[in-house]
C-alpha cells in the first residue's frame, strides 16, 4: 500500500475505515480463491463499496491482490515455544507451517503464482516477488549465525525455500502426479534432507561475487 492510502486510513474514523478495508480484502480473497484476479472495481462491486472509496485504499489492482494474499498477514510462522538454539527443529515447524499454509490456500496460491508469472519482470509488489518465505526460513536458521557466514546462510535458506513454494506443489502435482498429501510431505522431507546436509558439513556453494571479492581482497594483501 502507498503513503497516500496509508495516511488516508490512518486520519478519523479508523475503525470504519478498518471494517471498509477488511470488506475489499475479503471480496477480492473470494474472487482470488476462484481462480480469478479482481480489479479494485470488481472488489469494490462485491463488497457494495464505491470505486472512488475503494481506490482510496488500494490504488491499483496489484496493490489489491498484494493485501488478499493469505501471507500478507504472516510476519513469522515460528509458534511462540519454538527452540531458540535447535535449527532443525525451527526449520520443520517453519516448513511445516509453510507448506500447510500453500495446501489450505492452494487456489489462491495458484492465482498468485500465475500473476507473478505474467507480472512485468520489477513489479515488486505481488507477494511472490517479495521473498517473505525466505524470511522466515532465514528466522529459522538464526541459531546457525555463529557457525554459518550470512552468505552461505542466505543460500541454505533459498536452497530450503526452492523445494517448499506453491511452485513445487503444483509441479509435484500437476507434473509428477502425486497426490497433494505426498507432494507435500515429499517438500518437507527435502527441506529437512538439505538442512542435515548443511548441519553435517555440506554447504550450499557460495556465491561467484563472493569468490571474486575474496580474491580481490587477497590479491591486495
Amino acid at each position: 500500500m502507498d503513503r497516500m492510502s496509508t495516511a488516508y486510513e490512518e486520519a478519523g474514523r479508523t475503525h470504519q475505515k478498518q471494517r471498509t478495508r477488511s470488506a475489499l480484502v475479503a471480496a477480492a480473497r473470494e474472487q482470488v480463491a476462484r481462480g480469478l484476479a479482481p480489479t479494485v472495481e470488481e472488489a469494490a462491486e462485491a463488497a457494495s463499496v464505491s470505486r472512488a472509496t475503494a481506490y482510496r485504499y488500494f490504488p491499483n489492482q496489484h496493490a489489491l491482490l498484494a493485501a488478499a494474499h493469505p501471507e500478507t498477514i504472516q510476519s513469522s510462522m515460528l509458534p511462540p515455544d519454538a527452540p531458540a538454539d535447535d535449527p532443525a527443529a525451527r526449520v520443520d515447524l517453519v516448513v511445516e507451517a509453510f507448506t500447510r499454509l500453500i495446501s489450505e490456500t492452494e487456489s489462491q496460491q495458484r492465482t498468485m503464482l500465475r500473476l507473478s508469472l505474467e507480472a512485468p519482470p520489477r513489479r515488486s509488489e505481488l507477494p511472490l516477488r517479495q521473498g517473505r518465505a525466505i524470511g522466515w526460513i532465514e528466522e529459522a536458521l538464526a541459531p546457525l549465525e555463529e557457525r554459518i557466514d550470512d552468505d552461505t546462510r542466505r543460500r541454505l535458506a533459498l536452497a530450503i525455500r526452492s523445494v517448499s513454494g506453491i511452485e513445487v506443489l503444483v509441479w509435484l502435482t500437476d507434473v509428477a502426479g502425486l497426490q497433494s498429501t505426498d507432494a507435500l510431505q515429499l517438500m518437507r522431507w527435502a527441506a529437512h534432507a538439505i538442512l542435515h546436509a548443511a548441519l553435517e558439513g555440506d554447504l550450499p556453494p557460495t556465491s561467484h561475487r563472493s569468490n571474486s571479492s575474496s580474491k580481490s581482497r587477497g590479491s591486495r594483501t
